[in-house]
């Protein structure tokens, strides 16, 4: 072994603090604003880390996809152009045989059906910036209490009371069957007010079972059972973007013609939070990852997305596995959500992790022309919630209870008002969506990213859990509503750093639920590391402007994390390590170290030996790059059946 290697190998043994996990890759990842440089902040562009000539340019499952496929084999790709997309007439005069089934003109996109050995023509076509797979996506698949949800509430009985009043959440998902008594409101006006398809099957309603379910836990008006299954904003407007089919399934080009439809149409129906319980493997880069790329529009234009992290926290054979976190959960724009098990308690001293829930970090990646990987390797998912065994609206004659008729709750044998069990990320997603739509009706100035902080800093760490598990920890939304009360709502993105961002003195960092007390976490992931610091919230970050990431503004200087001051104040400190918690503060507890390491691109040192890329298993076994693509069509696992 080379000097060098052996030097790697007797820091990874170590778990040294200075450059732990994933740190040893971030200066070539954060995009930082260094002193001195514009006052206005920039998002930064799609591939900006690496030449453009220097970039595969199509996705590496669209790339297995050709190795194997005859050159008249139809395949379906996402088309992204450098500026305008152009009409569908002018690509088919070049390519004769491509067909553009979908555009999606505020995206510079579009699907289409193209011969395969025409592909690589394309990709060579200068005004063509990448070409995707067009692939399969799937559904992942008490709670008011535990939560805090009630307690948000009862802060403003009355005209104030926080219950979603007023903000649109838009549902991308299978459907809802709006004839559930669940998506009343008063008056028994229905909430669904816009319903588009997306598939092709010309309906609306939910034949597969899947979007009701998760609709109601973001917002049902708990009419069925006394209350018993009351969603977390059951007074929000709801917006039924369906793109999976009747068997559950769609394609990316249908879910970007969701969300350009809410681009142009976001404020008509003040459509403020995306729900987005579905998803697939993340092979690609969310540089260059289509629906990645959609996600993060929709969060600079204001509108906060919250994501699946995906069921795959185990394999088959009931071990551990890290680096499983869903598309678009690997965007680091979006509040990429894992689950939790409550055990059906409102107290929290018993919540775990559920088995299933995914875990970071991301392994998308994208390629050189010479096939060199550069892998993302973000700290995600950034917040988990209870997901398991939850209880909730069932459609009407759906393909999952008709199926697995033991999810059916018993509650009542009326269509319109029975209820059904489901489990996964798909369900502990629409809990901080409801989540997000309190906060911005106790505040409508919040931005993106400051919706994001308020959750992650009242987050609770659960004890023996690391960062790619749990993120910044349980959801408390009584914690965050207390917070977003009090942000500024004259702050700027030309606001400096370290200006008060509160109008009054913080709360004490501590929620009582259920009698159980519980400490804040005080911290937030941001992207390769994370921060901590009673100046997240008493001071002004202008990484929680728009346009930006917030892990924007985090040096690398010669082995030590530094905090570009343009972007945050002093009073801040940033973590070195990848940490389990103990329970108290994030940050606080043990040193993650699992037998493989993650050094840097595709590079896993375990015991001292440079294994291959892939999926790394808690034991340090690796699954190799054939799991990872599978048949080159990312699908992702639907609600889980049994739950843990």
């Amino acid at each position: 072994m080379s000097t060098r290697l052996a030097a790697i190998a007797r820091r990874a043994s170590r778990c040294l603090t200075s450059l732990s996990l994933l740190l040893s890759i971030s200066i070539n990842i954060f995009v930082a604003t260094s002193a001195g440089a514009q006052t206005q902040p920039v998002s930064p562009q799609p591939g900006a880390s690496a030449p453009v000539d220097q970039v595969a340019r199509m996705s590496p499952d669209l790339a297995a996809r050709l190795s194997r496929a005859g050159a008249k084999e139809r395949v379906k790709v996402i088309l992204q152009y450098r500026d305008a997309a152009p009409g569908a007439a002018l690509v088919q005069r070049e390519y004769l045989d491509a067909r553009i089934e979908k555009s999606f003109p505020r995206l510079k996109m579009s699907a289409a059906d193209v011969a395969a050995g025409a592909i690589e023509r394309m990709a060579a076509d200068p005004a063509i910036a990448h070409i995707s797979l067009d692939q399969e996506v799937r559904s992942f698949g008490h709670v008011t209490a535990t939560t805090g949800a009630d307690a948000a509430r009862d802060m403003g009985r009355g005209p104030t009371e926080l219950n979603g009043t007023g903000i649109g959440i838009a549902v991308i998902d299978s459907g809802i069957d709006t004839n559930h008594v669940s998506f009343l409101g008063q008056g028994n006006r229905l909430r669904v007010v816009a319903s588009r398809d997306f598939t092709g099957e010309g309906r609306t309603d939910d034949p597969y079972g899947h979007g009701t379910h998760v609709a109601s836990i973001a917002a049902g008006n708990g009419r069925v059972a006394g209350g018993a299954y009351l969603g977390i904003a059951p007074q929000a407007n709801i917006v039924n973007l369906r793109v999976l089919n009747a068997q559950g399934v769609g394609r990316a080009s249908d879910v970007l013609r969701a969300i350009d439809w809410v681009l142009a149409n976001r404020a008509a129906y003040n459509i403020r939070v995306v729900n987005m319980s579905l998803g697939g493997l993340a092979v690609e880069s969310y540089r260059y990852d289509p629906v990645c790329l959609a996600v993060r529009r929709l969060v600079d234009d204001g509108v906060v997305v919250v994501a699946a992290a995906g069921n795959n926290g185990k394999d088959s054979n009931g071990n551990k596995v890290y680096g499983s976190i869903h598309s678009p959960g690997n965007e680091p724009s979006a509040i990429t959500v894992g689950a939790t098990n409550t055990f059906g308690t409102d107290t929290r001293g018993d919540d775990v992790m559920a088995t299933y829930s995914s875990h970071g970090p991301t392994r998308s990646f994208w390629a050189e022309e010479n096939g060199t990987r550069h892998y993302d390797n973000l700290i995600k998912p950034d917040l988990v919630a209870p997901g398991n065994k939850l209880v909730a609206a069932c459609a009407a004659n759906n393909l999952i209870v008709t199926e697995n008729p033991q999810l059916d709750a018993g509650v009542s044998p009326v269509p319109s008002r029975r209820m059904m069990y489901l489990s996964g990320t798909s369900m502990a997603t629409p809990v901080v969506a409801g989540a997000a739509a309190l906060l911005l009706q106790a505040n409508p100035r919040l931005t993106p990213n400051m919706v994001k902080a308020l959750l992650m800093y009242t987050a609770q760490p659960l004890a023996g859990y690391n960062m790619f598990e749990q993120g910044a920890g349980q959801v408390n939304l009584d914690g965050a509503a207390q917070l977003a009360r009090l942000v500024r709502a004259d702050l700027t993105p030309l606001t400096p750093a370290g200006a008060p961002m509160l109008t009054g003195a913080p709360p004490s960092p501590q929620t009582t639920i259920a009698g159980y007390t519980f400490g804040w976490g005080q911290g937030l992931i941001a992207g390769y590391t994370w921060m901590r610091g009673t100046s997240l919230i008493t001071k002004y970050q202008r990484i929680y402007g728009t346009g930006i990431l917030l892990g924007d503004g985090i040096l690398l200087g010669d082995g030590i994390l530094l905090g570009d001051t343009t972007m945050l104040s002093d009073g801040i400190l940033l973590g070195d390590s990848i940490m389990t918690s103990n329970g108290v503060l994030l940050g606080d507890g043990a040193v993650f170290c699992p037998t493989g390491i993650l050094l840097g691109d595709g590079v896993l040192l375990g015991d001292g030996i440079l294994l291959g890329d892939g999926i790394l298993l808690g034991d340090g076994i690796l699954l190799g790059d054939g799991i990872l693509l599978g048949d080159a069509i990312r699908q992702a696992q639907s609600a889980m059946v049994n739950g843990d």
